[in-house]
């Protein structure tokens, strides 16, 4: 792993850890204890959480709903909201990578905005945004 003190986690991540994949957990859990014991600032945007949150809420798992908002905050996680700024920022991301998704390029314009260092999800295509380092499970 590069060095950072502030990165953007994408949802793929959080779903990872909280769901014990068995494919990712170990990787998973070393960056949060990575993240925890260096003092490394986590943020991801109210997107995630509305991702995140979905199949919960349409399985009635309300157990995953709360260790969800327990993990954010035991995490210390900066859920940052989506405003004009981050809009803009995420328009100008979607018009030079065409193929972008909005959402995608919204927790991409998120990270920058905000200042964050590094990018981390599991989607290799947004390796190809050149603004912000981007870190994906195998880079663990």
């Amino acid at each position: 792993m590069t060095d950072f003190k502030r990165v953007f986690i994408d949802t793929a991540p959080i779903i990872y850890f909280l769901e014990n994949s068995s494919l990712y957990m170990e990787p998973m859990r070393k960056f949060f204890t990575r993240c925890m014991n260096e003092h490394i600032q986590i943020v991801t945007s109210v997107l995630t959480v509305e991702e995140y949150l979905v199949l919960p809420y349409s399985n009635s798992k309300i157990e995953y709903v709360d260790n969800f908002k327990r993990f954010i905050e035991y995490m210390n996680i900066e859920v940052v909201g989506i405003d004009s700024t981050i809009a803009e920022q995420g328009a100008k991301i979607r018009g030079q990578y065409k193929n972008f998704k909005a959402m995608d390029a919204l927790q991409i314009a998120t990270a920058i905005v905000k200042k964050c260092d590094m990018f981390f999800t599991n989607d290799k295509q947004l390796r190809q945004e050149k603004e912000l380092p981007c870190m994906t499970m195998e880079d663990i």
